[in-house]
């Protein structure tokens, strides 16, 4: 039986980066909502950007409405352009960008990345980054939305083809294919750390 608490006696949390947009097709708010309700009712805790709007507004709302903890992050500098999210278990005011990133990777045990643009690729390329770097070891998961993706996956497999990636750190990055998939793959790494904690 999954508990989805941490060694500490704290639930387990993931961040989440994804877009302050909508996107075009509701597939991509719909597995925004969905991940959230899931983490939700897996007991996970849910760590994003702090915003109400787009993407990030479904992850958090649908985790709130199935009662996890929600915790956002939000830089002064956007506090007049992402509209902050009145309602969550916290919102943490960070003085900037740098800082709301490294807050919201300290607070969580895993990242999840949903489609973005570059704020998403930058929030993700650092974490990757920071793992490579053994700088924390917490699991990486892309969320491939209708092989949203694919342009990011087929660059990295020629960076490693032209030497610039090591095989080994290209699989930091783990790749789901949908959010009832990547939810499974966190799933089984915070059982496998409960295991090891006993």
């Amino acid at each position: 039986m999954l508990t989805c608490m941490h060694p500490s006696g704290r639930n387990y949390r993931v961040v989440v980066y994804c877009a302050s947009a909508a996107g075009v097709n509701p597939a991509y708010l719909e597995a925004a909502a969905a991940l959230g309700k899931g983490l939700a009712e897996a007991g996970i805790g849910l760590v994003y950007g702090g915003a109400t709007v787009g993407m990030m507004g479904a992850v958090a709302n649908a985790a709130l409405e199935a009662g996890g903890e929600v915790i956002g992050v939000l830089p002064e500098v956007l506090s007049s352009r992402e509209i902050g999210h009145t309602g969550l278990t916290e919102l943490i005011a960070t003085g900037s960008m740098h800082e709301r990133k490294a807050k919201m990777l300290e607070l969580a045990d895993a990242v999840v990345a949903l489609p973005g643009g570059f704020g998403t690729l930058d929030e993700l390329m650092e974490a990757v980054t920071w793992a490579q770097l053994r700088i924390h070891d917490k699991p990486c998961v892309l969320v491939n939305v209708l092989g949203y993706y694919e342009g990011l996956l087929t660059f990295l497999n020629t960076a490693v083809s032209e030497g610039f990636l090591k095989p080994a750190n290209r699989q930091l990055i783990l790749v789901a294919a949908n959010v009832e998939e990547a939810t499974a793959m966190l799933k089984m790494r915070m059982k496998e750390n409960d295991e090891l904690s006993v």
